[in-house]
């Protein structure tokens, strides 16, 4: 059979996305579970990539709950695919939507239920233990993963569950237009939470470029519009439209960060969707490691074929930014 060729490795990474489509078939039917409802633009990025999908593929959205307004016993059509977000929540340091998922796979043994790429991350071997209880009771579950430790994790711990290894969800998105020249040199686009590294801490030392984070991106005002439709959200009980108005703003904060990152020559970042925007942009950028290795994983499994990106820890001080 003749290969295909592609002429950049983002568009393979992009066409890895359509085995999906074995298990999600064009036309489908299907609910669409987990998006997320919050500030972080490598969600919204990864919400992007999948709603695109959807759409490329005829795939029939049906209903979009976040895990803030799931109704609880909400009946789900037979012949309807439960399709859960993807990131970097499947574990026990995000429980609330942990929990949503262990929820669908226990209440709705006789659907298909699809879970797009994640990463997994537990730090109580129990906590593991009793997820994978919950799942190897399901017979139709299909579980995405986005790193070969997270594959090799899943095989060893859920028996009955389809595992497979794809890229993330936002190379759907691939290529993303730079909207300006840029006219600045660095953009040090570092993480501010729990993920942070010591070795993030002594590139911050260092005081080179300009500093952001997904909080420090969007304004105040922005950042209130974030809650109160995130309040919305958990008042409404599924009852509101709250995925057609938060699918329009995220349109516009996601605007926003292209916008931002387009001003700016070069990329240091220790947010993973930091490094797979530069990608979409075919941006230069480099890639920092963060607290539990989720970023070097993805480097090494997906995007190490791309010139202009780099890991950091293959660096030497030299050709360090």
């Amino acid at each position: 059979m003749e290969s295909v060729q592609f002429a950049h490795p983002m568009d393979e990474l992009k066409d890895r996305l359509r085995q999906i489509l074995q298990v999600i078939p064009p036309h489908s039917k299907i609910y669409y579970l987990d998006y997320p409802v919050h500030g972080n633009g490598g969600d919204l990025l990864i919400m992007k990539g999948t709603e695109a999908f959807f759409k490329d593929n005829h795939i029939r959205v049906m209903a979009r709950y976040s895990v803030l307004d799931f109704p609880s016993g909400v009946k789900i059509p037979q012949d309807h695919i439960i399709v859960l977000h993807g990131g970097g929540n499947f574990g026990d340091l995000y429980p609330a939507h942990q929990r949503l998922r262990e929820q669908i796979v226990s209440d709705y043994p006789g659907h298909r239920v699809v879970m797009l790429p994640q990463t997994i991350f537990y730090k109580s071997e129990a906590e593991f233990n009793r997820t994978a209880s919950i799942f190897n009771q399901h017979k139709d579950l299909h579980l995405y993963v986005r790193d070969t430790f997270s594959q090799e994790m899943a095989t060893v711990k859920f028996k009955t569950c389809h595992v497979y290894l794809s890229p993330d969800m936002a190379h759907q998105l691939w290529p993303i237009r730079s909207q300006t020249n840029p006219d600045k040199e660095l953009l040090c686009f570092l993480r501010i939470d729990i993920e942070k590294t010591a070795e993030q801490e002594r590139l911050e030392a260092s005081g080179q470029g300009d500093y952001l984070d997904w909080a420090t991106l969007f304004s105040g005002f922005e950042q209130k519009s974030i809650r109160a439709i995130f309040k919305m959200s958990a008042a409404s009980n599924g009852k509101l439209p709250v995925s057609m108005i938060w699918g329009k703003y995220t349109d516009y904060l996601v605007n926003k960060a292209v916008n931002r990152f387009s001003k700016y020559k070069k990329v240091q970042t220790s947010r993973l969707h930091g490094h797979i925007l530069s990608c979409l942009m075919d941006k230069p950028n480099i890639l920092l490691d963060n607290s539990y290795g989720k970023n070097s994983s993805y480097y090494r499994t997906w995007t190490n074929g791309i010139t202009s990106a780099k890991l950091l820890a293959q660096q030497t001080s030299a050709e360090r930014v």
